[in-house]
């Protein structure tokens, strides 16, 4: 079955639909207001009878339900009808011509320059019946005195205040093209004179406007509200991209709840802005309307996939549990009420997680979108995932979906998948989730990792730190450093100058084998000696003091080899900090030793050498 029709509407027709209230504005478009030029082309084009594009309407009645809003310039308390149709293409153009031609109040617009304006326009008539190229000419733009002004708006260049001036000196106002009765009662009684060059005019270029046929696609009322979405980013000139809040918010208004008060906050209504109470948490920080939405449309449809499965629904009939946006997009009002305080406090303690595992800093996370599902299991098992065993399992799957780089891209179907198995795996003892089982680390991964905005990179940071790395010089580990705002950074444990100097390869002394956190200040300490050096400089240096014992042990903590290291050989080095960094990979995933580091590091050695 179609979803839309097309067909062809008269102007006039329109723009009475439209200053009616039968055609109105779904509240998620944006208003935005066309320039001065634009607003005069599009009456140009529309009097030589050029094509302006295809409006597209939606029919209003069916299961999709938004609120509305009257088009930019009509006073919604003179709209007396319902809508029949929504615009949801060809806002600026209708609006343009609603305010120039179908109201007799000034077009709210700008200059090229941005800058607000009140215009009404007009035609010179004498000019427009030059020819069609002097139409451009023709139109003109007045300010909401209906006066233009020269010598910096001091004198008055053009008056066009009083019908009589309009009549006398043959100007045409454009808010009168629709119907003209009252110009032209004027223009018998001020200027009859004028009435014959006028008619010419009302035939070629006002005929022009009452004839003009719009192309228009009708989306029909059984359009579902995902289609809704999807066809008005595809059609959308302005370039702003719809969300799904937007389009929820929009539909939730039609059922009384104003869900941008809930997100972001109102002053006049007392309503405290959930936004502002995840952003009080520093992991919290850039969560987004649209990742509570999709946790609680998990939570949602589970809940609906345990109904019909208790109700005896076998195959198809069971609904499933999904993330995507779809299922986002019908999520009910009941059902956002309902999970809406429980989500916020599971995001909440999801924070509480990470911290646990050692994500202090939103930087620092390696995937956004991980914690929505995280989110959503915290908030089925309250404070239960501090359980050592339950905890245990979720670090488990946590780590797995970092390390195994599993959360990158498109993750709607993972997310779903991983709430019912993990929930399964916690509750039941089934069979451990996908993201568990499917994730893997090729040794050979930490010799590409170079780029510290890569998810296993900072996965491998983190793993480092909670393992109570210290600095080399400041007295403290790095995540305590960190808190006291200590300048910090990841930084080459073999100097690039001295790896450089030897011909090792870029591609291997920059992967994170040669790279762990560290201050500034012993980064500079470092500089680009080799490393027996620069140890002998921090451990003797009078403010530190170390011993070889107690230098080795700060190294050990950032799983370096002290042996290798000391001695300068970064062959070795390299060969066994890989195999140190596959350690607690391995522990972290809850895999047996990762097989192929030795040979993995084999094959590095012949990579060593440029």
């Amino acid at each position: 079955m179609t979803t839309f029709d097309s067909t062809k509407r008269s102007l006039p027709d329109l723009l009475k639909d439209i200053t009616t209230g039968k055609i109105q504005l779904p509240d998620f478009q944006r208003g935005w207001v066309w320039d001065n030029d634009h607003v005069k082309s599009l009456l140009v084009s529309i009097a030589r009878s050029f094509p302006v594009g295809a409006v597209m309407l939606m029919e209003t009645g069916g299961e999709v339900r938004f609120q509305t809003r009257p088009v930019e310039g009509i006073d919604p308390n003179t709209v007396t009808a319902d809508p029949d149709h929504l615009i949801l293409d060809g806002q600026q153009r209708l609006t343009s011509l609603t305010q120039a031609v179908g109201l007799d109040s000034p077009v709210d617009t700008r200059t090229a320059k941005g800058k607000d304006i009140k215009r009404h326009y007009y035609f010179d008539i004498r000019m427009a019946l030059e020819g069609e190229d002097r139409l451009e000419d023709a139109v003109i733009a007045v300010d909401s005195n209906r006066q233009t002004r020269k010598n910096f708006a001091r004198d008055v260049d053009l008056d066009l205040s009083t019908r009589q001036l309009e009549c006398e000196q043959l100007y045409f106002p454009c808010d009168q093209i629709i119907n003209s009765d009252d110009y032209e009662e004027a223009l018998q009684e001020f200027a009859p004179e004028n009435f014959s060059t006028y008619m010419k005019f009302r035939k070629g270029v006002i005929n022009a406007f009452r004839s003009y046929q719009l192309p228009v696609i009708e989306l029909k009322k059984e359009t579902s509200k995902e289609a809704v979405c999807l066809v008005f980013e595809k059609v959308n000139t302005g370039g702003v991209q719809l969300s799904v809040f937007e389009l929820i918010t929009a539909s939730y208004a039609a059922e009384g709840y104003n869900l941008r008060d809930d997100w972001y906050g109102s002053d006049i209504r007392k309503v405290p802005s959930r936004k502002a109470r995840f952003a009080e948490h520093e992991l919290l920080k850039d969560v987004e309307s649209t990742d509570l939405l999709q946790a609680i449309t998990l939570l949602y449809t589970r809940e609906r996939k345990q109904d019909d499965l208790a109700a005896g629904k076998t195959g198809k009939q069971v609904r499933p549990v999904s993330a995507k946006r779809a299922s986002v997009l019908d999520l009910p009002l009941d059902a956002y009420l309902r999970w809406a305080d429980a989500v916020e406090k599971g995001f909440i303690e999801a924070a509480y997680f990470l911290k646990g595992e050692c994500f202090y800093n939103r930087r620092e996370l390696p995937y956004a979108t991980q914690l929505v599902p995280l989110a959503a299991v915290v908030t089925l098992l309250g404070n239960r995932w501090r359980e050592p065993l339950i905890h245990a399992k979720l670090s488990r799957w946590f780590w797995s979906g970092v390390l195994g780089e599993l959360y990158g891209g498109s993750v709607d179907t993972r997310i779903a998948l991983d709430l019912e198995e993990l929930m399964n795996w916690i509750e039941d003892g089934a069979d451990l989730p996908r993201t568990v089982t499917d994730a893997s680390f090729d040794p050979t991964r930490l010799e590409s990792l170079r780029s510290r905005n890569s998810a296993a990179y900072k996965g491998i940071n983190v793993l480092v730190l909670r393992e109570g790395a210290e600095d080399f010089f400041w007295k403290g580990d790095i995540q305590e450093l960190d808190k006291q705002d200590v300048n910090l950074d990841i930084h080459h444990i073999f100097p690039r100058a001295w790896c450089e100097a030897r011909g090792i390869s870029h591609r291997v002394y920059n992967a994170i084998i040669n790279k762990t956190p560290i201050s500034a200040s012993t980064n500079r300490m470092i500089g680009g000696d080799a490393p027996s050096q620069y140890l002998a400089r921090l451990q003797n240096h009078e403010q530190v003091q170390l011993d070889d014992a107690a230098m080795n042990t700060i190294l050990e903590g950032h799983r370096i080899p002290t042996d290798a290291l000391r001695a300068d050989d970064f062959d070795a080095f390299y060969q066994q900090r890989k195999r140190l960094l596959l350690e607690i990979i391995a522990k972290a995933m809850g895999k047996q030793p990762l097989a192929g580091a030795d040979e993995g590091a084999e094959m590095a050695e012949d990579a060593l050498v440029q």
